[in-house]
């Protein structure tokens, strides 16, 4: 049965009837035309480029093995120590400005010997070790605040084998992450509600595996060493960053900026080939331990949500122009029932048809579609997580479970669909 949206018209390629909704792209399952009529919209650069060429690279390789029966454990290998050692040496550059500077300012102390001393600790300082700053959020849900997502959770990490973890905050995102910060490494969970509210919830138990079983995968990149040096590393390439439209001044500025922005890139790119295939296992690894918690058929469906994100942030989009005109117009805006753009998006991604799912991974299949450059195509890890027999579900809930945690998260959903709609949606 159609829906009013959906159509039929021949493949002006092959003549097969097509069936398409008009939201989306019309497309022929026959021969491919118009699969993916479109370039991506993101604009990358040329460092974005060649990772996400080495990670597609890695991807195909890893997957390739793992199709012959080799094994996905992480370990530790030639290349994840040369970049272990190539982190320290970044390091030890910052240390040495440092030294020189503070040699510096001592020997001459008062005069214009300082001036060396100055200008080394300022070329220290955005060469400096950071850690990963902690991202904007909404609510802060601690355990006492919801305890039946922090047991789902710690049940999903016992089965993944990690702890759980100890601060979850919710934003407005389309995704979800997992981070450690301070100096005691507390585990922070990052809960995209949008994504949340588009998922099952075995798919939810999906993304908390996966999010989780990231602790314990041995992902070279994510060290505390290594992750600090590349931060270091892509700050000062920033600030190479060539003048757009440069006057006279200027063109001899960005002269000057092509060696060192040079040598950065390549030590960039160097260290992205040293730990990108780590990064790429440790991937492949997570979407393994999601399946183990949720089920195979969960994880799976997943990664196809994950194809159609973009449709859930177009709909988002649509909620905050159109509560934005209705506040214009003196009329009544989503913010007096600011659930129900959650009853909204849950009916929009229940409409999308299974054809146009298909299209897309035919689509990603052709640009290598991922969530990031660190990430492997999302077609390879779907393919992954369907070699060899499905994994039934570790962990399940029943609705009563489920409706405890909704309750827990109601004032978090409220929070955040308000500050869609009074901010926008940039997720």
């Amino acid at each position: 049965m159609r829906t009013p949206e959906e159509k039929s018209q021949s493949c002006p390629e092959c003549g097969a009837e097509i069936r398409a909704d008009s939201r989306y792209v019309a497309w022929c399952a026959a021969c491919d035309w118009n699969v993916d009529p479109e370039t991506p919209h993101q604009k990358r650069d040329r460092l974005d480029r060649v990772r996400r060429a080495l990670s597609r690279r890695h991807g195909e390789k890893l997957l390739a093995e793992v199709t012959a029966g080799g094994s996905l454990r992480a370990r530790r290998d030639a290349s994840s120590l040369l970049a272990f050692a190539i982190a320290l040496a970044v390091h030890g550059v910052t240390v040495a400005l440092v030294l020189g500077g503070v040699w510096w300012l001592v020997r001459g102390w008062g005069g214009v010997g300082m001036v060396p001393g100055l200008l080394l600790l300022a070329l220290a300082w955005p060469l400096r070790p950071r850690a990963a700053r902690l991202p904007k959020a909404d609510p802060i849900l601690h355990r006492d605040d919801a305890p039946e997502l922090y047991a789902l959770v710690d049940e999903v990490a016992q089965v993944v084998g990690t702890r759980g973890i100890d601060e979850v905050r919710v934003d407005t995102k389309v995704n979800a992450s997992v981070m450690a910060h301070g100096v005691r490494g507390r585990r922070l969970l990052m809960l995209g509600v949008p994504l949340w509210e588009i998922l099952t919830p075995q798919q939810r138990i999906a993304l908390l595996g996966h999010e989780l079983a990231h602790y314990s995968n041995g992902d070279t990149r994510q060290g505390l060493v290594v992750s600090t040096a590349y931060r270091s590393l892509t700050t000062w390439h920033y600030y190479f960053t060539p003048i757009a439209k440069p006057s006279a001044a200027e063109m001899f500025i960005n002269l000057l900026y092509i060696v060192p922005r040079l040598l950065l890139q390549g030590v960039l790119t160097l260290l992205d080939h040293l730990t990108l295939r780590a990064t790429q296992r440790a991937e492949y690894l997570a979407d393994r331990e999601a399946a183990r918690a949720a089920s195979t058929e969960a994880a799976v469906g997943l990664m196809d949500r994950l194809l159609v994100t973009e449709s859930a942030a177009a709909a988002l989009r649509r909620e905050a122009s159109q509560a934005a005109l209705a506040g214009r117009r003196g009329a009544r805006t989503v913010e007096a029932k600011p659930e129900e753009i959650w009853e909204r998006l849950r009916a929009h991604m229940a409409s999308i048809p299974e054809y146009e799912y298909e299209r897309q991974r035919r689509a990603g299949v052709r640009r290598g579609h991922s969530v990031d450059a660190t990430h492997p195509p999302t077609h390879l890890r779907r393919t992954c997580l369907l070699v060899g027999p499905a994994a039934p579900a570790a962990v399940v809930t029943d609705d009563e479970r489920q409706r405890r945690i909704a309750a827990e998260l109601a004032g978090a959903r409220v929070t955040v669909a308000r500050r869609i709609v009074r901010e926008g949606f940039d997720g």
